[in-house]
């Protein structure tokens, strides 16, 4: 795991400019690769590459970067894992391969040296984000892993391509001015992130998941999708499995427990992020299994019981005998840390927690270097609340008259917070909504929807109107083609938006602005394309969804753990934007702070606030997104420009 950064001009450079150029893009990126630096130049082509090393595997230096083949063709600055990698290097050593150590960089190198960067890549089971620079044909790629787990951000400008792991390298190449793209920043407002291939910033951009980025001088760069989630889904179910549940989840079972073992694969110490859910106690539990000792296990919790699960994360730990590491987040826990979100974050990046992420990471960064997440589960098997609220509002919306549905939806916005706290306080604690007032006001706007595309994407919407609130329309999202039933088709949409963008995103920054490397073992391409192909009813029935990873963990943990109701990763952030966080807001989002950044309809914004503080409506995960992105713009202000 490491950052990269660099340019390539296609002409001759300074040999002292081109060595700047490699050193300021990769220094900023010093947070993901703590462990070394270096560069490698080649004036007469204009090549400046940068990496910053996170040393997982051949600590030594026959695992630094950049690396030259062996031939002396191709140079690859690499951020990531290879997780089949000593099998590739098997099959290069057959062809008279000689390896000088035993890093998964030198693999992948030789392996593009070997075989050609396409194959390379088709065979490569892991997470990556690279640059190869093609000495012989002057030519530069770019590649991004199968699900988006690692980024890539790039810039094509003035001749010249610029690549980096984060947007502040792009930001650190120098010379340039950016203007904030309207659509992005429409975008940002709905969905509490900028969509790939898009930026926050015009004409830079996104590699997309599957993708790579081929370009020589004088060329526009060509971008070319290998892997495609949409494809791999509409396959699947063309060829379902013909098993039983049982046989299913044993299977299932194989191809988990294989990836596992490949991700605990490291020449450092290993742990587990647990929340005490379905996804992070079954890799935990395989991840003992396979280690056959006790895994450090780490979790965060609230001081707000109603969000507080880390007594079910003590008791998975307990029961499988990890070795267990808490925390609890509180208010001055999460202003200690919100300072630090728009360097992490280097666009505008409104998922809320974001700020647990942080802790935890930094938690477990004092104990381990590598720790596995349950990331993907919720996408692959079904597990997100809104797949079941989907099906039932358009059940209702189907078989309810229009005015009965706007009665309801007008009781929704009428009925004050504290109704909906009461009813909530009323519930068992075993079935108890969280945030049920905010639900309840989406809900009030759902119920006038017709169709179920719309449906969804009200459900995953932040701000519910942010093309008149930007001032632009919102970036035009990825098409998938029809097929599948309707949470079928979310699952699709979830894995190629919401995963990458949303929930990889918050777990990369997180963890690498402390030096830890989070990896997902869920998202091995063989156990995503092995769920494709179970029937829907082997994952979800009813209102319970990932019925196998069920299966699975009630050989080793209680009905009552494993069947719990979904909570989520949700803070307190009504409760704190009322209270402990609302001097920090209050300032943001003063009409003088608003009309100075004029990234926004401030009239809107503050109408929103204000009822927000009266508990008129909850607007805090909207007023969140606003709040993240004046605090990403005052940061970025010297080089983003709004107009």
């Amino acid at each position: 795991m490491c950052g990269i950064g660099g340019v390539v001009t296609g002409r001759p450079e300074s040999p002292a400019a081109l060595s700047s150029i490699a050193e300021r893009m990769a220094g900023v990126l010093a947070h993901r690769g703590p462990d070394g630096a270096g560069i490698w130049t080649d004036p007469g082509a204009g090549v400046a590459i940068g990496h910053r090393r996170l040393a997982i595997i051949d600590l030594g230096p026959t695992g630094a970067q950049p690396a030259v083949s062996a031939d002396g063709r191709y140079v690859l600055a690499y951020n990531g894992e290879i997780y089949n990698a000593p099998e590739l290097a098997d099959e290069l050593r057959a062809r008279g391969v000689s390896f000088r150590g035993h890093s998964d960089t030198e693999v992948l190198v030789e392996a593009c040296a070997s075989w050609g960067a396409a194959r390379a890549i088709e065979r490569l089971n892991g997470m990556f984000a690279f640059a190869l620079w093609d000495c012989r044909e002057r030519s530069l790629l770019l590649a991004r892993d199968r699900l988006g787990i690692k980024p890539m951000y790039w810039a094509h400008r003035d001749g010249q391509l610029l690549f980096g792991s984060e947007l502040k390298a792009i930001e650190a190449h120098g010379g340039w001015s950016y203007r904030i793209d309207r659509a992005a920043l429409a975008a940002y407002l709905g969905y509490g992130y900028v969509p790939a291939p898009a930026s926050i910033y015009e004409n830079v951009f996104k590699l997309e998941p599957g993708c790579t980025l081929s370009w020589r001088a004088g060329s526009a760069p060509r971008i070319e999708r290998y892997w495609d989630l949409p494809a791999i889904a509409y396959d699947g179910m063309r060829r379902r499995l013909e098993l039983s549940e049982e046989d299913a989840a044993e299977e299932l079972e194989f191809l988990l427990a294989d990836s596992v073992r490949r991700h605990m694969l490291a020449d450092v110490p290993v742990g587990c992020l647990l929340s005490g859910g379905i996804d992070s106690s079954l890799v935990t539990m395989l991840a003992q299994e396979a280690e056959g000792r006790r895994v450090r296990t780490f979790s965060v919790g609230f001081r707000e019981s109603a969000y507080d699960e880390t007594a079910q994360a003590r008791e998975v730990a307990r029961l499988l005998g990890t070795e267990h590491t808490e925390i609890r987040v509180d208010a001055a826990s999460a202003l200690d840390v919100i300072p630090r979100l728009s360097d992490i974050y280097d666009e505008p990046f409104a998922d809320s927690s974001q700020i647990p992420t942080r802790i935890v990471a930094h938690l477990a960064r004092q104990h381990v270097k590598v720790a596995l997440s349950g990331d993907g589960g919720d996408e692959l098997f079904g597990g997100y609340n809104r797949y079941f609220w989907s099906q039932t509002i358009q059940r209702t919306m189907r078989f309810v008259p229009l005015p009965m549905r706007q009665a309801a939806a007008a009781l929704c916005r009428q009925a004050p917070e504290r109704f909906f706290g009461a009813c909530a306080a009323l519930m068992p604690r075993a079935i108890r909504p969280v945030r049920l007032y905010e639900k309840s006001q989406k809900l009030s706007e759902i119920l006038m929807l017709a169709d179920g595309d719309d449906v969804y994407r009200r459900l995953i919407t932040q701000w519910p109107d942010p093309g008149a609130t930007a001032g632009a329309e919102p970036a035009a999202g990825r098409i998938v083609g029809a097929g599948g039933n309707s949470i079928e088709r979310m699952q699709i949409l979830d894995t190629i938006t919401y995963l990458p963008d949303d929930i990889l995103t918050k777990v990369d920054r997180a963890s690498m602005s402390v030096g830890l490397e989070a990896r997902v073992p869920f998202l091995d391409h063989r156990v995503v394309a092995y769920a494709w192909r179970l029937p829907p009813s082997y994952k979800i029935r009813g209102r319970r969804g990932k019925l196998p990873l069920r299966r699975l963990l009630y050989r080793r943990l209680p009905p009552e753990l494993v069947d719990r109701p979904k909570q989520g990763f949700a803070i307190p952030l009504a409760e704190w934007l009322r209270g402990p966080l609302r001097p920090w807001a209050e300032e943001l989002l003063s009409e003088r702070r608003l009309r100075e950044a004029g990234l926004f309809e401030t009239a809107t914004i503050r109408a929103r606030w204000a009822q927000n503080l009266a508990g008129t409506r909850d607007w805090s995960y909207a007023i969140w997104t606003v709040l993240m992105l004046m605090a990403w713009f005052d940061r970025h202000r010297t080089v983003a420009h709004a107009a």
